[in-house]
């Protein structure tokens, strides 16, 4: 099991520049998601003239099917600046993976419960840490795609753009830092990441068991 909890409001506004496309995940049962938050997020940015669209799906973790669903949106999705989605982080990378050209936010940060995880039949993975980078990121995790888990850039040990930890494997900065410079976004690793507090991750899970 795991939980979406949505980022602040003030988290969400800064991360709209221009006009966003939304799209809500409420996929497999595994996963917790905060439906009337999202709803009256929603409202507000829609009320503002910030939203070109909003696409409410489930298991965007299936790109295929995912991608049929997605054809009578692309007109909405060409006026926007920056799509939001709401989702695990499984989810927020299928999305950047196709619109690679694309501002793509995380709108939740995601925290890991006891029991079945749900099946996913790609190779991205959200670790379920408690705060989404991937807008930071271009989508691309820097926990799961880097075999060090770094946040804050490459090792010493990359060479070529591969790992050292595995040859066969592309460092995980190195596609970051690609997708962010085709999107001319570079700016944004000027911005120090925080630490992740791991303390808050086990508090939120406590607190959303014992509701």
């Amino acid at each position: 099991m795991l939980i979406t909890t949505l980022k602040s409001r003030d988290a969400i506004a800064a991360l709209v520049e221009g006009k966003a496309f939304i799209i809500n995940c409420h996929g497999c049962k595994e996963v917790g998601f905060p439906e009337a938050e999202a709803a009256e997020m929603e409202k507000e940015l829609c009320e503002a003239g910030k939203v070109t669209g909003i696409m409410t799906t489930d298991y965007i973790c299936n790109p295929d099917n995912f991608k049929l669903r997605l054809k009578a949106y692309l007109p909405q999705i060409a006026e926007a600046d920056t799509i939001l989605v709401l989702s695990c982080g499984v989810g927020v990378q299928t999305v950047a993976e196709i619109f690679e050209d694309k501002k793509v936010c995380a709108a939740c940060d995601t925290t890991r419960l006891p029991g079945f995880q749900g099946v996913t039949p790609l190779e991205v993975a959200c670790d379920q840490c408690g705060e989404c980078y991937l807008t930071m990121t271009a989508g691309i995790c820097p926990i799961t795609a880097c075999s060090k888990s770094l946040v804050n850039g490459p090792c010493g040990g990359t060479k070529m753009g591969k790992c050292e930890v595995d040859p066969n494997m592309e460092c995980g900065w190195e596609r970051i830092y690609r997708r962010l410079e085709a999107q001319g976004r570079l700016d944004v690793l000027k911005c120090p990441t925080n630490m992740h507090d791991f303390s808050t991750v086990k508090a939120t899970a406590e607190c959303k068991q014992s509701e």
